[in-house]
């Protein structure tokens, strides 16, 4: 197993993260990469932006989410 995540696996990384909880071994890895890589930083942060809003607009309007997924 290589120690250092290159941007595609972090990407995978941050997405899994949101599914499922990451070991710690993944959270080392990724924790890492993000330490280094401001690209992936930010795209971790425009994920944890979205999946708030996501659970905001799921608070404001219970019907809102299955009339997206329809």
């Amino acid at each position: 197993m290589q120690l250092l995540l290159n941007c595609k696996q972090a990407h995978q990384m941050l997405s899994e993260g949101l599914d499922r909880d990451l070991n710690f071994a993944e959270r080392a890895r990724l924790k890492l990469h993000l330490s280094i890589c401001d690209s992936c930083t930010n795209f971790s942060n425009q994920m944890q932006i979205l999946r708030k809003a996501m659970r905001k607009l799921s608070l404001d309007q219970p019907g809102a989410v299955e009339e997206v997924k329809k």
